[in-house]
């Protein structure tokens, strides 16, 4: 599978998802979809084989000192997921997936590619960025500021309190039990954010999507100023405060419906902001979730 190859099979898996969501609000499949992906082991089964290429995939480990800040550049092909922990270090696992003509060959590719671990997280290759990909799985201090950058490769953050920045093209974004400054986007991909506790701590989220729903959770007493929308999505909320009527909706055609919710919970807060353009909003209630 070549590199151009690879991103319209990103591009299309991403298309398809938005599609998908915009059709309702999709969230019992994507739900699923994300139970299986949690209990998935890191770096297992991304080996593939083609009518041309075979492929190879290790996993690395290592760890560095924590200076407080981390940026990770997952180049083009590789996702990022950091979780906050309760260490004085960084623990940095990283898969590397290489693919060529042969097995000797794409082992070969791996060996060459070489991994920064430092206050840079980065892979790099003689060969150029071209048939191979590094994902990250980071462990860091809970006080951490975050740079993440991706390009075709999913965004996932939890546990974390800081100054919380990132950016990917085609994938989807998690965030869980977050806090701090939070801003950053997808183009093509869905968003799930999940708030935990009675009020934001810190100056506040701020998360967009083009192409993508938008699934946020959170306790029905939590007290924030929410604003969310989408251009063309379906719209449903199990919190009654945060839901819109039907005439409050725009456009004609089932697929045409603009949406706008800016409103004080409990009293307000730290600013909350979900935004898509083409995509379904879903605001779930945690305690509604824990039933099921």
């Amino acid at each position: 599978m070549k590199s151009h190859n690879l991103f319209s099979y990103f591009f299309t898996l991403a298309i398809f998802v938005s599609a998908f969501i915009l059709s309702g609000v999709g969230a019992v499949g994507q739900e699923k979809y994300e139970h299986k992906a949690k209990n998935k082991e890191f770096c297992s089964g991304n080996n593939y084989n083609s009518s041309d290429k075979v492929s190879f995939n290790e996993k690395r480990e290592y760890t560095a000192a924590a200076t407080g800040s981390l940026t990770v550049d997952g180049g083009r092909n590789g996702g990022i997921k950091v979780a906050g922990d309760n260490r004085s270090d960084v623990l940095v696992r990283a898969c590397v997936n290489t693919w060529a003509t042969t097995d000797e060959a794409a082992k070969a590719l791996a060996a060459d590619i070489k991994i920064a671990t430092g206050s840079l997280i980065k892979a790099d290759s003689g060969n150029g960025d071209e048939n191979w990909s590094v994902s990250y799985e980071i462990l860091v201090p809970r006080n951490t500021n975050l740079k993440l950058n991706a390009h075709n490769g999913g965004i996932s953050i939890k546990s974390v309190e800081g100054a919380l920045e990132f950016e990917t093209t085609n994938g989807g974004v998690s965030l869980s039990d977050v806090a701090g400054e939070v801003r950053g986007r997808t183009t093509n991909g869905g968003v799930n954010v999940a708030l935990s506790g009675n009020s934001w701590k810190g100056s506040g989220l701020d998360v967009t999507t083009t192409n993508g729903g938008v699934n946020l959770t959170m306790p029905a007493s939590y007290a924030a100023n929410i604003e969310t929308g989408t251009t063309n999505g379906g719209f449903r909320s199990d919190i009654p405060a945060l839901n819109v009527d039907q005439e409050d909706y725009k456009g004609t055609g089932r697929h045409s419906r603009a949406t706008r919710l800016n409103t004080v919970l409990n009293g307000g807060g730290a600013p909350i902001r979900v935004i898509t353009t083409n995509g379904g909003i879903r605001i779930g209630s945690t305690e509604k979730s824990e039933k099921y």
